[in-house]
């Protein structure tokens, strides 16, 4: 199971983020919005400082994605990029979109389940039919939306690579508890048809 942390947007706390980089996770995509180029620049590389192993995204902005040597998660409405140029990863809302961004590295599908203000979740059965009708190979696809330990069980698929959360696990007292559980409630679950 592949477990993406998705920033929540609130800047560099030192004892939140030190509890996140050092919870197993395997992947950190930085969302933090509100800061200019520099300070982003100084954050991630702060964390690539604090856990060099770790698989690190940038939301939404390319110069200190290329700055950082790690990859772009290109939000919805971001201009199409050449997959050659860096690591992209892309938003797939809808069955529709697929044919456009299946050139990318990674793929977060969502919302699978309800989350605040992201409209109408797939669910677990939609998302096995659209898993079902794809390539064995292609980009990584990661649920998200809604996601916690217990929600993972019934996602499982072999086309599903894992999840991306963000109040599951930076909510949490314990990060390294819950990355524990998501990977306990995966291994659990069945896999849906494949």
């Amino acid at each position: 199971m592949h477990l993406l942390a998705i920033s929540p947007g609130t800047g560099w706390e030192a004892a939140r983020w030190e509890r996140m980089l050092g919870a197993g996770l395997d992947a950190l995509l930085v969302r933090e919005k509100q800061l200019e180029a520099g300070p982003l620049l100084d954050l991630v590389r702060r964390v690539q400082d604090r856990a060099p192993g770790l698989e690190l995204w940038v939301a939404g902005r390319l110069d200190v994605a290329l700055a950082a040597g790690c990859g772009l998660h290109a939000p919805e409405a971001y201009p199409d990029l050449d997959p050659a140029l860096l690591p992209l990863s892309r938003p797939l809302h809808g069955e529709d979109q697929w044919p456009g961004r299946r050139g990318a590295f990674q793929l977060l599908v969502s919302p699978v389940h309800a989350a605040p203000g992201k409209g109408e979740p797939w669910g677990a059965a939609r998302l096995h039919r659209f898993l079902d009708g794809l390539p064995a190979r292609g980009p990584r696809l990661l649920a998200l939306g809604g996601m916690h330990p217990a929600a993972v069980t019934a996602l499982r698929h072999p086309r599903l690579a894992g999840v991306a959360a963000i109040r599951a696990l930076w909510e949490a007292a314990d990060p390294q508890r819950v990355v524990a559980e998501f990977r306990t409630r995966w291994a659990e679950g069945r896999p849906g048809p494949g």
